[in-house]
């Protein structure tokens, strides 16, 4: 047991919870304990922003008032203006609090590594409290057992949970009795204070009304009025771990994420394993000696240490882009994109030169697509992304390429309404399923229908043009593809007399026939002069 005479903490080892577990567990001992006003003020300064650690230091500080027996709890110091609260995260609170251990003679207890340098660079005593390498079991944790997708806990109603697997779940009731609004906070205060003291934690978002946290396998959101009309818990982990191999992907698709795909959005709807599959993705590139690394809000893919994991909300896209392009990863896998910014940063990054895979929500495969339209340029989409793989009960559904063409969109007849078109194919079948072009000022997203069996008034039409046309070539294929075009094939040598000079002679018969006629080469025509050289020449090779 440590004996201190006068012990000052500071606000992290307050909003931690440690000078009460220390006392608690008898492994302090102190006379008595010395509250910074500053302290107090820089926590209150936090609950009235509605955030969580504010509520939490505060519970501490009351813990402690009801703790002392054989020690004193006062307060000291000046209250800190409201300039030095507004900069608490520049030092100004901490300094504050060295002062007054300095001039007490008493020993600084902190988590923080920087506060312990300055008050060890200027004489001051000082403990310096380490984060915990394994944690207590925390109550969040008994809702869940081995089938448990999530759990969800709001005040007033009983605790539920999906059980199964991505795409094969079921909603259930986890105990009939209703959670109260005082075990809820008790909850969240526990899962804060943990995420805050142990190593495997991470407090990823804190804003006014919502906390997410990161602690351990578990993604944690916790919302409170004013945000919701309620306190709500809502718990995420993964239930499973695959490896590539397991989704049977085909070996076509295997060699185009070995060799090719490097702008990949992996999608679907919520709860279907996007990010299950993104986690085998990840490890499949590392294994095969890649160098990468993720972008995630928050960080909760459990992946192998080889692989870096980066926290956007704890840093700004700029920084992202920075770190990336220095380290020069082989992929980076950014999970969850949502917003403008995050859709930005993607198509910058993979413009870079980064091999890229993006998690992206959407309802049907081409809707991943449509995301981007608006956010970056048509024309860019395609260097942007080539392979779109949608998931669907926790296996692969779809898998679309993309590829740029100038052509006409399908549909469209006149040979000058051709323009860039982004087309969306099949990647295991290789049918064009849908098509994106601008027209007018809007950029359109359209589904490619399989060409309908011809009406009987077009099937009429083709022997009337065929007969015309066999006056200039021997062999004539045509097809009328609407009530004002055809596309007719002849031999190449024929070509040049059918339109003419100049192109008169076509606009002459396009005249007598009343149609825009598309004079194409008849491919595998070969002429008989051609067909007599080659019976001699395998004659020749015979004898």
């Amino acid at each position: 047991m440590t004996k201190i005479q006068k012990l000052i903490p500071d606000t992290s080892v307050i909003i931690e919870g440690l000078v009460s577990k220390e006392i608690e567990n008898k492994q302090l001992s102190v006379d008595t304990i010395i509250i910074h006003e500053a302290v107090l003020a820089e926590l209150e300064h936090q609950a009235n922003k509605g955030k969580s650690i504010g509520h939490i230091g505060l519970d501490e500080i009351k813990k402690l008032m009801d703790l002392k027996n054989g020690f004193d709890v006062i307060f000291s110091g000046k209250r800190p203006s409201a300039a030095q609260i507004k900069y608490a995260s520049l030092g100004e609170i901490d300094s504050l609090i060295r002062d007054l251990a300095y001039e007490e003679d008493a020993t600084l207890l902190t988590a923080d590594k920087i506060q312990a340098k300055v008050a060890e660079a200027k004489g001051i005593k000082f403990i310096l409290a380490e984060k915990q390498k394994t944690r207590k079991r925390l109550r969040i944790e008994s809702f869940f057992d081995k089938q448990t997708m999530s759990v969800h806990l709001r005040e007033n109603t009983s605790p539920t949970a999906k059980k199964g697997e991505p795409g094969k779940w079921e909603f259930k009731k986890i105990k009939e009795s209703k959670i109260t609004k005082d075990e809820i906070k008790k909850i969240s205060s526990e899962i804060i204070e943990a995420a805050e003291s142990s190593i495997d934690g991470f407090l990823e978002i804190e804003r006014e009304g919502s906390t997410i946290v990161q602690l351990g396998k578990y993604r944690i959101v916790i919302t409170r009025p004013p945000f919701s009309d309620g306190w709500e818990i809502t718990a995420v982990r993964p239930v499973k771990q695959l490896s590539l191999e397991q989704y049977n992907i085909s070996e076509k698709l295997k060699r185009r994420l070995e060799e090719q795909a490097e702008g990949i959005l992996i999608s679907g709807s919520p709860g279907m394993g996007k990010s299950t599959f993104a986690a085998a993705l990840s490890e499949f590139y590392a294994e095969k000696g890649k160098i990468v690394k993720t972008v995630e809000a928050p960080r909760d893919l459990v992946l192998p240490e080889k692989i870096t994991q980066y926290a956007i909300s704890h840093g700004s896209p700029q920084e992202i882009h920075d770190i990336l392009l220095l380290s020069r990863p082989d992929y980076t896998l950014f999970d969850e994109m949502r917003n403008r910014e995050d859709f930005e940063l993607f198509a910058d990054l993979r413009l870079s030169g980064i091999g890229l895979a993006g998690v992206i929500h959407a309802t049907a495969p081409v809707d991943a697509i449509q995301r981007f339209v608006g956010k970056i340029e048509l024309g860019v989409i395609p260097h942007v992304i080539d392979t779109v793989i949608f998931i669907k009960d926790g296996n692969i559904k779809k898998v679309l390429s993309l590829q740029m063409e100038v052509k006409v969109p399908s549909g469209m007849t006149e040979a000058d309404l051709a323009r860039p078109v982004v087309t969306v194919t099949d990647f295991e079948k290789g049918k064009l399923e849908f098509e994106l072009y601008s027209y007018g000022e809007e950029t359109v997203v359209v589904p490619v229908k399989e060409t309908e069996k011809k009406s009987g008034v077009l099937k009429l039409l083709e022997d009337p043009i065929k007969r015309y046309f066999q006056m200039y070539a021997n062999e004539v294929d045509v097809e009328v593809v609407s009530t004002n075009k055809a596309v007719v094939k002849v031999p190449d040598h024929a070509i040049a007399g059918i339109i003419g000079k100049g192109g008169k002679h076509i606009e002459q018969i396009e005249k007598e026939l009343g149609l825009s006629i598309d004079i194409q080469e008849l491919e595998g025509y070969r002429g008989k002069k051609s067909k007599k050289k080659r019976k001699k020449g395998r004659k020749k090779k015979r004898r």
